[in-house]
């Protein structure tokens, strides 16, 4: 196997929410194609290091403060890299394109209408996703679910996972008709546990398969909407996620869980491993909540999933 590049890249944000692109010089490797700012790292420089230098060679900036986002190993026919993408939080200095490269701000909703390296797909997901994502727990009906919904919302949850495997598919639909108005007046994003037909007659957004569901995903294409996800309890479940072209993927058990205390989760060295071998933003599942984020950034995961950090009692 080639040995691999290491590319740090930088996702930086202006006060508008904006994200920086920069066109690459027709005569590099992947040119004519946007890409996020980065570049190589140098011998054995530390990776925060040749991010800081990086960004102030290409654009004049001064980085003061940066975070992991998600690392992505790529293997294209001429080389193999691995972009060791990170999250530029504070900064000084106005951005110009040093070496005479194009550079724009670009609205999170149009980053879609540019052209990026295949290796740089991961990250258009990575920057789009959330933190966190909330699951829906158990309620007594459906008033008292929609009350748990609203109150999630109002905390501040941007992206709610709709799961009840106990109702049929007629009351699903129900409740999911019933919590979409809600959603999209917080503007979030309402994500459903169901199966590809269903998902597809509720004209849903986003969909999340089980283990099961996903082996027999004939392939992204199936599903109508924008985002497509799996839950994986193994790394032959990642690679499967991966090449069937989800967007996103739940890894858990992290810890043993009160529903499940006697699953022992697979901790985070097996999380990190796992992790590594893949390009999917992953979300760490099981006894994990919101004072886990840091942790989960650290070992590669793009945020938390959970029932019980999230769902009202």
């Amino acid at each position: 196997m080639k040995s691999l590049i290491h590319v740090m890249v930088g996702v930086i944000r202006n006060d508008q929410g904006q994200i920086l692109i920069a066109l690459r010089p027709k005569n590099r490797h992947q040119g004519g194609l946007w890409e996020f700012p980065g570049g190589k790292v140098e011998g054995d420089e530390p990776p925060y290091q040749a991010l800081v230098r990086e960004l102030s060679e290409e654009l004049g900036l001064l980085v003061h403060e940066a975070t992991p986002l998600i690392r992505i190993p790529y293997h294209y026919d001429d080389c193999s890299v691995l972009l060791d993408v990170w999250d530029v939080n504070r900064f000084t200095g106005e951005a110009k394109g040093m070496e005479g490269q194009e550079i724009r701000w670009v609205d999170l909703n149009h980053l879609n209408d540019y052209s990026f390296p295949a290796a740089n797909v991961p990250i258009l997901s990575a920057v789009r996703l959330p933190t966190q994502i909330a699951i829906t727990g158990d309620a007594a009906n459906k008033d008292e679910f929609c009350s748990k919904v609203q109150l999630m919302l109002e905390r501040g949850c941007r992206w709610i996972l709709l799961r009840d495997h106990s109702l049929s598919k007629r009351d699903f639909a129900d409740v999911f008709h019933s919590v979409k108005p809600m959603c999209d007046a917080h503007k979030a994003i309402l994500q459903v546990n169901t199966s590809l037909s269903l998902a597809n007659e509720l004209n849903a957004q986003a969909l999340h398969l089980t283990e099961s569901r996903l082996t027999e995903l004939m392939g992204r294409r199936a599903f109508n909407g924008q985002w497509l996800s799996a839950a994986c309890h193994s790394p032959d479940a990642l690679q499967l996620a991966q090449s069937k072209g989800c967007d996103f993927v739940f890894l858990s058990p992290v810890k043993a869980t009160a529903t499940h205390p006697e699953q022992a989760g697979i901790g985070w060295h097996r999380f990190h491993q796992w992790v590594s071998d893949v390009t999917l933003p992953v979300y760490a599942l099981g006894g994990v909540s919101q004072l886990d984020f840091q942790k989960v950034r650290e070992e590669g995961g793009q945020g938390v999933a959970s029932i019980s950090a999230f769902w009202p009692n």
